[in-house]
């Protein structure tokens, strides 16, 4: 169906909602699946071990099978207290939620982006809520997310009631920079990756290859300015995707767990080779995220497109009152 439903789906995207009403059949993942290798990812010995059940990610003595590297994933646990999630979860729910594809509901606070055309725009676009303010700044303690400047933060939540889901993709690589982050909160949750093959166009692939990296192969930050596009770099880029590619994991499904209060960042092999999706069987309880997203170095200081970034990173530093909101608008 190309019309946009009632439930917020459009095209291919569906939930519970409009599956019922307009009897669609969704694909079960689980059966396209069946013949491939799967494997869970460990937060501990950040390496992935033979299995499906992700939400036994606890026992981390007790693997068993032959374990596979899995460049590209880091997972802080308990990344927030008890205490800041309830805080979170307060301001979040303060705010309108937003319907959105797949079942799912967002609040999204970033600059207007046209990914075909590669047009970006301030919009409507003002900072951030306050109540969250203190997230990013909890990224200024994870070396991994050195330098990280936030330009787009999004809520988006899952209900099980809803049947509520998001389809394989890997995030846009013309503006979206290379680390991917997501906060997870309420309950766990997983995420399924599988190998992307496609057309490299896809997704403005291809643009990766044009800007420097900001981490090495082991997550060290190496990023130095966006003017700084060497031979050097772009072959450490390529020779990093290249090795990830040619690893023994044809046919393989990489379960990555996202315990509550957690901290997730996807970069390197699995932000640019892989597709993440979170499956509907995978969504028990109602699931909020945080995601979170940088720029590319072409946006960045010394990039080509460094003035109309340093617009929308100007606005990114303003946080504000949520219960005044209306009166940003």
């Amino acid at each position: 169906m190309d019309t946009i439903r009632p439930c917020g789906c459009k095209g291919v995207r569906t939930c519970l909602i409009c599956e019922e009403e307009y009897g669609i059949i969704k694909k079960d993942f689980l059966v396209l699946q069946q013949d491939r290798n799967i494997y869970v990812y460990c937060p501990w010995c950040n390496k992935a071990w033979p299995g499906w059940n992700a939400f036994t990610y606890e026992e981390h003595l007790n693997h068993s099978g032959t374990s596979v590297d899995f460049p590209g994933i880091f997972i802080q646990l308990d990344f927030l207290s008890v205490d800041e999630e309830e805080r979170l979860m307060n301001g979040i729910d303060e705010m309108t939620w937003d319907p959105s594809q797949s079942g799912r509901r967002k609040q999204n606070f970033g600059p207007k982006c046209n990914f075909k055309k590669k047009r970006l725009k301030l919009g409507n676009f003002k900072g951030f809520p306050a109540f969250s303010r203190f997230v990013q700044e909890k990224f200024k303690g994870v070396d991994i997310l050195q330098g990280y400047q936030t330009v787009e933060q999004c809520s988006l939540e899952y209900s099980p009631i809803r049947g509520a889901s998001i389809d394989p993709h890997i995030d846009d690589c013309w503006v979206w920079g290379e680390r991917i982050v997501t906060v997870n909160l309420l309950a766990d949750c997983v995420l399924t990756l599988t190998e992307y093959h496609g057309d490299r166009n896809r997704y403005n692939l291809l643009d990766v290859y044009t800007y420097p990296p900001v981490l090495n192969q082991d997550g060290k930050f190496i990023y130095k300015n966006a003017d700084f596009v060497s031979d050097e770099s772009i072959l450490l880029r390529n020779s990093v995707l290249d090795n990830s590619e040619k690893q023994d994991l044809i046919d393989v499904v990489m379960r990555v767990p996202m315990p509550r209060r957690s901290l997730l960042v996807m970069y390197g092999p699995a932000r640019y080779i892989w597709e993440h999706r979170v499956l509907r069987e995978d969504v028990l309880q109602r699931r909020v995220c945080l995601a979170y997203r940088e720029f590319t170095p072409i946006y960045l200081e010394g990039g080509k497109y460094a003035s109309e970034g340093s617009v929308i990173l100007g606005m990114a530093r303003n946080f504000w009152d949520h219960k005044q909101a209306d009166l940003i608008k």
